[in-house]
């Protein structure tokens, strides 16, 4: 099916929007009345400019406040305004006005009086070969759910009059999407989709500040569109997104997302071209380290039992090993590698190259890599926040034949291998990752969390594989600067977290300094017999639990903008310590 974007839904100047939304793959747009104000081109070059993109004008919006007015002389005024807009709409070339239903103080609660402005309306349009789709605003005086604005429609009964549905308006009100298959397809002009998180708040607030992508809310997108599709409908998904973080964002990643978003959806709907099924990861092959300097990682790293087991054979990266936990060093000096921060991470495929290909298909291009002729040919990709995500063969030859091994003997330890890795992202990409995650990399999403920080609210959202053998925690701070600057961490698992902190701290390691008091609240909140919590409190050991497991964890100082968390996860334990993270939060602060 075609795709489209609302204007509206990009940042920047008209052309840019337009230009992004091309790059992006869209069909059309929906031209915001505003954007249109706003620019500095004429109708005509406007249309000529979408039409040497690639792009048609499939909905011109909005006309506000037409129907239901008791005031004649004033409907003849809304007459006047409307096929003003007529008139340039032709210059534009676009063939279908979105009327959104009125929320003037002054509307009457008659829909048959409503029915016969429409009917008006539609005929007018008619004149100049333009349709009119009217769509019930949440908000909305009188008319505020699609059914009411279908009965209008149908009472207007003319020809170039038709709905318009909107996905949020009709599921944050709550109404049952099974009555749309009762609408005839032909009736229902436009549908704009957009996602929300589920929020206690004003409906007219919650969408202009908080709806975003298809998959990236709590709305039941994918089953209100097959409600759609069997009434019907044949013309464009449109996504029509109010949030103010993408209008701030750069247009073109947020084109993209939004386009990966359509590409998923219709995946679920049976719609998209046959894409690669996801090839969800196995487990972590490695997390890569770049530090111009890497002795103070090296020593963290040896103090926590690690052994350099092996050298790159052309760059200079080091492979430390324990368990099956592996970490490259990658001491690389470039101007952007000031301080220590995870850069890569290996993921284990069964079929990397059928992962690369659903990546590629769902707008995630590889990375060109510059490698030596003996090098592995190992596809990377680009996560949202720049973390490279490298493919990796779990069977047969890997990217360790790259590496020259070290005669240096592997210590035993008590790390097992990696449990989960923390990414802090950019905080206008937070829904984009989420987003990117579970669909080209098959990951499922956990619901979102608020922590809170010193100096504001941390949002975390953890993706996982089902059998929790990849768990990839992303997080967002509470300002645009503080979240760029925030750590990120590798989290080790152990199945002794007592013995391995106490080794740690005997080769010279430092642990986050946990507060007395937190030791207090914990015996309050939990039945740890005394010499339990004792332990804990000399070893600023943290603990958690859920119904069928229980968690441990501490923290190493940061290296750069680095830390290793140690963890000791009960089976039947799935989260990642949420209620302890404001105090690892404010300790880290302390610095």
């Amino acid at each position: 099916m075609r795709t489209a974007i609302a204007t509206v839904s990009l940042s920047g100047s008209l052309t840019e929007k337009l230009t992004a939304a091309a790059r992006a793959g869209f069909d059309a747009v929906e031209l915001f009345e505003n954007d249109l104000l706003a620019a500095e081109q004429s109708p005509e070059e406007i249309r000529a400019r979408t039409a040497d993109l690639g792009l048609a004008i499939d909905l011109y919006q909005p006309l506000r406040d037409i129907e239901g007015v008791p005031d004649e002389r004033q409907f003849a005024r809304n007459l006047r305004r409307a096929e003003h807009k007529f008139r340039l709409m032709r210059r534009l070339g676009a063939d279908t006005v979105l009327v959104c239903s009125s929320v003037s103080p002054h509307t009457a609660d008659d829909d048959a009086l409503a029915a016969e402005h429409l009917h008006r309306l539609a005929r007018l349009a008619d004149e100049h070969g333009i349709r009119v789709a009217y769509e019930a605003l949440a908000w909305g005086r009188r008319v505020d759910t699609y059914d009411h604005a279908w009965r209008i429609v149908e009472a207007a009964g003319h020809p170039a009059l038709g709905v318009c549905l909107d996905s949020f308006h009709i599921l944050a009100r709550g109404s049952d999407p099974e009555a749309i298959e009762d609408i005839p397809g032909e009736k229902i002009f436009f549908l704009q989709l957009a996602d929300a998180p589920q929020l206690a708040m004003d409906v007219l607030q919650w969408s202009r500040h908080h709806r975003c992508f298809p998959g990236q809310g709590a709305f039941d997108i994918a089953g209100l569109l097959g409600h759609v599709l069997r009434a019907g409908y044949t013309g464009p998904l449109s996504l029509e997104v109010f949030n103010d973080v993408f209008r701030q964002a750069d247009a073109g990643p947020t084109a993209v997302d939004a386009r990966r978003s359509l590409l998923a959806l219709q995946e679920q709907a049976g719609l998209a071209p046959a894409l690669q099924p996801p090839v969800p990861p196995t487990g972590f092959a490695f997390a890569e380290l770049v530090a111009s300097d890497p002795e103070p990682v090296a020593a963290t790293l040896r103090a926590l039992g690690f052994s350099r087991t092996a050298r790159h054979r052309s760059k200079p990266v080091d492979l430390w090993e324990q368990g099956e936990a592996r970490i490259l060093v990658n001491s690389g000096a470039t101007a952007h590698r000031t301080e220590t921060r995870l850069a890569a991470i290996g993921l284990e495929s069964p079929d990397p190259a059928a992962a690369a290909q659903r990546a590629e298909a769902l707008l995630a291009p590889l990375i060109p890599r510059r490698r030596a002729r003996t090098d592995a040919p190992i596809d990377a990709i680009a996560a949202p926040d720049g973390t490279e995500l490298f493919l990796c063969a779990a069977q047969g030859p890997t990217w360790r034949g790259d590496f020259t091994r070290d005669t240096t003997r592997r210590r035993p330890g008590e790390i097992r291998g990696i449990d989960h890795l923390a990414l802090t992202q950019p905080w206008h990409q937070f829904d984009e990752a989420a987003l990117f995650h579970r669909t080209v990399l098959g990951l499922d999403p956990e619901g979102s969390v608020d922590v809170a920080d010193p100096y504001g609210l941390l949002r975390s959202r953890a993706v996982a594989t089902a059998d929790g053998r990849v768990r990839i925690a992303l997080a967002v701070g509470p300002a645009p600067a503080d979240a760029a600057a925030r750590p990120q961490h590798v989290a080790l698992a152990t199945g002794d977290l007592v013995t391995a902190v106490r080794r740690y701290r005997e080769a010279g390691g430092r642990i986050l300094r946990v507060p007395g008091n937190y030791y207090e609240d914990l015996a309050a909140r939990f039945p740890l017999v005394e010499p339990e919590l004792a332990t804990y409190r000399e070893l600023g050991i943290l603990y958690d639990e859920e119904p069928g497991g229980t968690f441990l964890h501490c923290y190493t100082e940061t290296v750069g903008r680095v830390f290793f968390e140690l963890v000791q996860r009960g089976r039947g334990y799935r989260g990642y310590g949420a209620a302890n993270a404001a105090v690892r939060l404010a300790a880290q602060r302390r610095g």
